[in-house]
């Protein structure tokens, strides 16, 4: 009866230890939790003088049983502990000799005499799943479950005679999501914190610090096994009860209702907050509203009308579908397998039969389950198959629909063909041969996964601004299309493989995308050029380089984004824990200019992302096409369905729909400053969803007479030019100090001579057309307006007599504080130049603040001392000194005042897109 896990008690007695504060401890339990609860003991210096746990199943020692063999600590594997209620005299003495201080119970399902339970000398401690003192007895997470508890958590408690009623000596919790599943519970908090715990409680015993807090009987509860008889579920309920009810049975013993005369277990239960999706309907024994049958599962109805769905389906024979699957008719055809699939299945079956040890030969017939493997043995068996066979991607639930192995064989054949992939990407192209390489334009509404024309098919044109032709015409989002893409985004977030998306594997989706971005920039740069009329060059190293550049740096955000601990005052006699944790806001709705169409996406939208939001994002009506394809390269770098949906259409109509819309949680918008007042109002009324807002500026640039003048004159000039003056942080108004002005306006002048108007594929183009029609007349006529004030226009102020929307670029100077020029936004290629007194430094201080702006500016001086004044006293979001358009996507970017307020890039972006919730916990 009493077995000796090793041949020979091994003893290692080279010398003596001494530890302050340890103990010598007894382990008495099964499991992986208590294995991981044995090595952290040993850890910290604890003695673990015997482990008793369970005898070997069918052959497999328990994972306590083999890390404490491995380790040489006595192991001893008993059936049970006594006989007709009296303990066994050899068991007594096994565990008598090992001379043991204290028991820990980590996870045990045998019952322990109390003689035993109290021979140490300090007693015994046992873990519990549950808040004590409810949910005592057994299948306490899933009762947490069932109940609707909005808490979950553990006690680890001393052992007395009763059922789960000895004196606490900690507890700590957690909050329970609305679609929380047993393992998710005990994955995230019960597992890894119940270690922690169970070694901080030995610890406090050893510094005599233990508490034994009484166990109060209000509120205390018992709850039995559940069996599979008692799991039928009861229809006539909420939707939230019948959530509860499936998702505390998950996966075992299974919750299970009648269907067409069969017994069927329903498994993966979420609460559906969506608009419910078509589908086919299907009677349920008792329920009295059919369950509809999706393409994402099979929805279920509460009496409250409210919806939830289930993702998988188990048959009485044990077989499991996706629950989407029903009404599928016949049974899956057999594959022949090549040589090489051959080759995949005989690996296969060594990892089976390395797992399944007590089989001796594995069959087409043999039951993974059946044959003792366990949810552990689910995950090693998806692990070891990604390491041996060329990096194979299965999940979890393919091991639980296909637990047969010819049928598990069949299910992998089938996924490196590729055959059980979602339906293929199908991308309706306009196609150009254009810079020697053929262009792949997208020009349909992306919407969950898929281009798909507008709800109501209307298009409008969108103008290559070079010569002012039609590139293509592109779907005119409607109001409905808003509403679906919205839906897409929150189903993907709340329900889809996204929100389960450990952070790290999405920072890897995030940096496949930016390779994608960068092995396609050639052909993203010739359609910026096309679409919005940037010089190809300035498109290929900023446009698209900065594009990748941010959703690399993003992407090393994914797994890193945390909260902290807090000190606060402690409510004695008890302690407190406070903490914070960054989450994702949800659905969050983006929409961007035309100046920089793949930049101003990636700005936001990697930040987003990076945080785990999904996105629906409107690209500027002028400019949608890279947005587009980015589109498709998200598919390609595996983004699930969903997660991002691009809208192009109008900020009228799509725009401010997305404003309003109660499902969207945050709004990020660069544009305009009306626009963004009436941006912020929407949001507001509807339903205060976070906004952060980019605007206009009148970016002032001062450049003093110490200055390195060839320097000033060359990046002036690109802070006024830079992408043909479509700039955020252009440079709105130069202040030139006296004694320098006539020597700059003459240098620029010679300079701006030197440059070349033209085709933006031309790679000798300095200066390309400005975005659109519109754009180009607004400007014409501030420089009408400039002259008609006074101001001296001392070059340029025309269009270029060519096809296409090109505009000379343009000089001003005397321009006076009062003016229109001095107070508005270009927003083009034309340089406001105002004269300041030498050595007025406040003055021109003053002047430059003497806007609404606060976007961005500038200042040139060799006096590190006056530079760093000015900085301090500029009222911008961004100060340059000695430099100008020197972002970086590290660096925070936003404005003040009429500016906006939120930040685009470096870690504070991250913060635009996530919510903090604090915890705090008394034990």
């Amino acid at each position: 009866m009493l077995r000796r896990g090793s041949q020979a008690l091994r003893r290692f007695s080279t010398g003596r230890v001494y530890f302050k504060n340890k103990l010598k401890l007894a382990l008495i339990g099964q499991s992986l939790f208590g294995q991981e609860v044995y090595s952290h003991l040993r850890k910290e210096g604890h003695r673990v003088v015997g482990v008793f746990t369970v005898p070997d199943k069918d052959g497999k020692a328990d994972p306590l049983a083999l890390a404490a063999e491995k380790d040489g600590t006595p192991v001893f594997k008993l059936p049970k502990w006594r006989v007709k209620g009296k303990t066994i005299k050899e068991v007594a003495e096994a565990y008598r000799s090992v001379g043991a201080e204290l028991n820990v119970l980590p996870f045990c399902t045998q019952f322990i005499p109390m003689d035993i339970i109290d021979s140490p000398k300090h007693g015994s401690i046992i873990y519990h799943p549950s808040i004590l003192p409810r949910h005592r007895g057994a299948s306490a997470i899933n009762w947490t479950l069932i109940m609707g508890d909005k808490k979950a958590g553990f006690s680890v408690f001393w052992a007395d005679d009763g059922l789960d009623t000895g004196p606490i000596l900690l507890q700590r919790s957690c909050d329970v999501e609305p679609n929380d599943t047993v393992d998710a519970l005990y994955n995230r908090f019960l597992f890894p914190e119940g270690i922690k715990a169970m070694v901080e409680a030995v610890q406090l015993i050893a510094d005599g610090k233990a508490p034994r807090i009484p166990q109060p009987e209000e509120g205390a509860t018992y709850e039995g096994i559940q069996k599979k008889e008692n799991a039928e579920i009861s229809w006539d309920q909420s939707a939230e009860v019948l959530h509860n009810w499936i998702r505390g049975h998950d996966k075992v013993p299974g919750a299970w209702t009648e269907i067409n005369g069969q017994m069927v277990t329903f498994y993966g239960s979420t609460l559906l907050n969506s608009s419910v999706p078509p589908g086919e309907p299907l009677e349920i024994k008792g329920a009295k509203k059919p369950g509809l049958v999706t393409k994402n599962g099979l929805v279920l109805f509460g009496n409250d009308g409210k919806a939830l769905m289930v993702r998988n389906l188990q048959f009485e024979d044990g077989k499991m579908i996706p629950a989407s699957q029903y009404f599928s008719t016949g049974e899956t055809s057999v594959v022949e397998l090549t040589a090489e699939e051959v080759k995949v299945a005989e690996t296969i079956k060594v990892i089976w039969a390395g797992i399944l040890s007590n089989v001796p030969i594995i069959e087409d017939s043999t039951d993974f389950f059946k044959s003792g493997a366990s949810s552990m043995d689910v995950a090693r068996l998806v692990e070891e198959i990604r390491q041996k066979c060329g990096g194979l991607q299965l999940q979890n639930e393919d091991v639980y629909m296909a637990t047969k192995f010819e049928d598990f064989i069949q299910k992998v054949v089938r996924k490196l063909r590729g055959e059980d992939q979602e339906v293929e990407l199908v991308v309706d192209y306009i196609s150009k041969e254009v810079n020697e390489m053929m262009v792949k334009m997208p020009y349909q509404c992306f919407i969950n996964g898929q281009f798909t024309d507008a709800d109501d098919g209307k298009t409008y044109d969108t103008i290559n601004p070079t010569d002012g032709s039609t590139i293509c015409k592109v779907s005119y989002a409607s109001l409905a299309d808003v509403d679906k893409a919205v839906a897409a985004a929150k189903d993907a977030f709340e329900n889809g493989e996204w929100g389960r998306m450990n952070a790290r594997e999405r920072g890897r989706l995030m940096y496949r995308l930016a390779d994608l971005l960068e092995e396609n920039q050639e052909e993203l740069a010739t359609i910026e050029a096309l679409d919005s009329g940037a010089v190809y060059t300035l498109a290929l190293k900023t446009h698209i380089g900065m594009s990748v550049q941010t959703f690399r740096y993003f992407a090393g955000w994914c797994d890193k984004i945390q909260g902290s601990t807090i000190p606060i005052n402690q409510a004695r006699p008890n302690r407190n824990l406070t903490f914070t944790k960054k989450e994702p806001l949800g659905v969050c709705a983006i929409i961007i200019p035309w100046n920089y169409p793949l930049m101003m996406l990636a700005w936001k939208s990697a930040a987003c992302l990076a945080a785990g939001n999904t996105l629906v994002l409107k690209p500027a009506q002028v400019t949608p096409l890279t947005a587009l394809k980015f589109a498709e390269l998200s598919v390609k770098a595996g983004f699930p369905k969903g997660v991002i949906n691009i809208i192009p259409g109008s900020g009228g109509i799509a725009g401010q729909r997305l404003s309003e819309h109660p499902d969207i949680r945050k709004l990020g918008f660069t544009g305009s400053t009306p626009i963004g007042k009436q941006i912020m109002k929407s949001c507001a009324v509807s339903n205060l969803k976070k906004v952060s807002l980019e605007l206009g500026g009148k970016s002032p640039l001062i450049i003093f007479n110490d200055c390195e003048l060839d320097k000033a004159v060359r990046m002036g000039m690109g802070a006024v030019f830079f992408n043909k003056g479509e700039n955020c942080i252009a440079a709105g108004r130069l202040f030139v100090e006296e004694s320098i002005h006539d020597e700059f306006v003459t240098r620029v002048v010679e300079e701006i001579k030197k440059m070349k108007i033209g085709d933006p594929l031309d790679r000798s183009t300095d200066h390309g057309p400005q975005n659109h029609k519109a754009h180009l007349e607004k400007l014409l006529q501030y420089c009408e307006t400039g002259v008609k004030e006074g101001a001296t226009l001392v070059y340029g102020g025309r269009q270029v007599q060519r096809p296409g929307f090109f505009m000379e670029p343009t000089v001003f100077t005397d321009v006076e504080d009062y003016m229109y020029l001095a107070k508005e936004e270009s927003f083009g290629p034309i340089m406001v130049i105002s004269k300041f007194q030498n050595g007025d430094i406040d003055g021109v201080l003053q002047r430059a603040n003497s806007t609404e702006y606060g976007l961005a500016s500038g200042v040139f001086t060799r006096d590190i001392n006056k530079a760093m004044y000015v900085s301090e006293k500029l009222e911008a979001g961004t100060v340059f000194i000695n430099t100008y358009n020197k972002t970086d996507v590290a660096a925070p970017f936003g404005g003040v005042k009429q500016s906006g307020f939120g930040k685009d890039l470096g870690e504070e972006a991250l913060n635009e897109y996530l919510k903090t919730k604090t915890v705090t916990l008394e034990y």
